[in-house]
């Protein structure tokens, strides 16, 4: 099967999983009941929402920046901040990896050094991957949403010891992936445990090893000002956007899981089973919420006011295309 076609086929089946999972959230929630609730939210917090998601690519921005000038590769923050508003645009109607394509391109223009531009992002994404797991893995523990879901089940200790078992691997793997002496055992065990997967998804895995690869000898200094720069993006940035949202969205939750819910639906969007998280987000916040009390139109409004920040970076891009494309700004590469 040619390219094209491949990329046509798995554009079609994450249209369908985004379809059936919206499909079956509308199916549990009272329209109605839904357009009492949309009547009454109060849409002032809109502004909120928008600006913290800005804030949080914003913080990611500056993170990739600080890597690329290790890599010797100059490139302003308000140039990253534009092109992931740009990916957004993209990320609407495309799939993930053509739309992180976009983004290389139009770094790799500007700094002339598209191997380094591309370690430089897997890097970035990864390290805000883990801090986001991490996150979202301290915060199960801590506020054990078993207790709200399941308040009759007598094995509450699961959840709490499986994130903790989880939580030890990754942070395990973390410090010795990283580490100039250690590394390379761990990058090969890592790529032995892909080879019972597809082909495709081996080659993927290899290149993201590879490149993680090459910031082993960075130093700990570094990956802490990193980490510590997501660890930002995720928690003031992160927790700010879904607390504008619940507010718009009168949903009223204890702050402790606004945290885990934005790590969780941020993780859960790195798997490629959706186009811009729909129905994966809208699923996570009915099913999560409801053992709060929150009713099922209060959550679907919220999950869709989370994703109206997403069209609102998207028209940010749309605003950095038509500047990138202008005459007079010719030697700012353009998408």
């Amino acid at each position: 099967m040619h390219t094209r076609a491949k990329q046509l086929v798995q554009l079609l089946l994450r249209l369908s999983v985004a379809v059936v999972l919206l499909v079956w959230v509308f199916s549990k929630v009272d329209l109605s009941r839904f357009r009492e609730t949309v009547a009454a939210a109060r849409w002032q917090y809109l502004i909120g929402v928008w600006g913290s998601t800005a804030l949080f690519s914003w913080v990611q921005s500056v993170a990739l920046q600080w890597i690329l000038k290790k890599q010797e590769c100059e490139v302003s923050t308000n140039l990253i901040f534009g092109a992931t508003c740009v990916t957004s645009l993209y990320g609407l109607v495309l799939p993930g990896f053509v739309t992180t394509g976009v983004k290389w391109y139009i770094l790799k223009r500007t700094t002339g050094r598209g191997t380094n531009v591309l370690s430089a992002m897997l890097y970035n994404q990864v390290t805000l991957t883990v801090v986001m797991t991490v996150v979202g893995l301290v915060g199960l523990i801590v506020v054990n949403p078993t207790r709200a879901l399941w308040p009759e089940s007598r094995r509450l200790w699961i959840l709490p010891v499986v994130c903790a078992v989880v939580l030890a691997v990754i942070v395990v793997l973390s410090v010795f992936a990283l580490n100039e002496r250690t590394g390379r055992p761990v990058i090969r065990l890592l790529m032995a445990v892909l080879k019972p997967l597809p082909q495709s998804v081996q080659e993927k895995g290899r290149t993201l090893l590879m490149q993680i690869a090459t910031f082993q000898s960075a130093g700990w200094r570094f990956h802490l000002a990193v980490g510590s720069i997501n660890v930002v993006a995720a928690l003031p940035a992160g927790w700010l956007w879904y607390l504008f949202a619940a507010w718009a969205a009168s949903v009223v939750v204890p702050t402790s899981v606004l945290i885990w819910l934005c790590a969780i639906v941020f993780v859960l969007g790195k798997i490629p089973i959706s186009i811009a998280n729909l129905g994966v987000r809208e699923v996570t916040l009915v099913v999560m919420l409801a053992g709060y009390g929150v009713s099922e139109p209060a959550a679907l409004l919220m999950s869709m006011i989370l994703f109206s920040s997403l069209v609102f970076l998207a028209a940010l891009g749309v605003v950095y295309q038509l500047v990138w494309t202008l005459p007079s700004r010719q030697t700012t590469p353009p998408a």
